[in-house]
């Protein structure tokens, strides 16, 4: 399928309709990746309380925060649904860490793109293996490249379709969102957080900076 034939048939659809569309066109090829950020929150809430036939993975990097392990346990235990979790190679970090410190993503550029590599990239890889389209929580106004980009597009790296259901919400949307529907959200975002990924390179800014 081409992807303004596949922009054509999502047109003018409400989220969960959409998200139905596509798991109707890629029966089981259909994946959505959380890291229990606030917008992945919503899409979660979506795809759970209407049943869709898609694949919820999270990618466990070994260095989260604690935080994000609780709204983990809490999406599972609200939704009685579950979510899949892919681990980075255990030799290959072992190797990384005994070689060159649990901080060695501190010391350079280079370091930090190893680390990165060996825990969310490769594991990532796995996870999107076989799959055609690929879900995300990107919103247009998180940042200037992204305003750039649409909801739906084509990964021709990776051969498969991009879907940003909430491409078009602000963060006030997902916020009211969050709270009309009473979903589970990190408490890390109520101490300034906004982006929450591994604990070491992860830190607080202020709303709108």
């Amino acid at each position: 399928m081409k992807l303004k034939e596949l922009r054509d048939q999502l047109s003018g659809k409400s989220i969960e309709d959409r998200l139905e569309i596509l798991t109707t066109l890629f029966p089981g090829q259909v994946i959505f990746t959380t890291s229990f950020g606030v917008e992945d929150q919503v899409i979660t809430q979506k795809i759970f309380s209407n049943n869709l036939p898609i694949r919820v993975v999270t990618l466990d990097t070994g260095r989260l925060f604690p935080e994000t392990y609780e709204v983990f346990s809490q999406t599972t235990i609200k939704y009685r649904k579950k979510i899949e979790v892919y681990f980075p190679d255990y030799l290959s970090v072992e190797k990384l860490v005994t070689e060159k410190g649990p901080f060695s993503f501190f010391e350079s550029i280079d370091n930090r793109k190893e680390c990165c590599r060996l825990r969310k990239v490769v594991p990532l890889s796995r996870a999107l293996a076989g799959m055609a389209c690929w879900i995300s929580g990107i919103r247009a106004d998180q940042s200037g490249n992204r305003s750039q980009m649409s909801d739906l597009e084509y990964d021709s790296d990776k051969k498969l379709f991009n879907f940003h259901p909430l491409f078009d919400w602000s963060l006030e949307d997902v916020d009211n969102y969050i709270k009309e529907n009473s979903i589970p959200y990190n408490s890390l975002y109520d101490k300034g957080y906004l982006s929450i990924g591994c604990e070491p390179c992860t830190r607080p800014v202020l709303k709108g900076k």
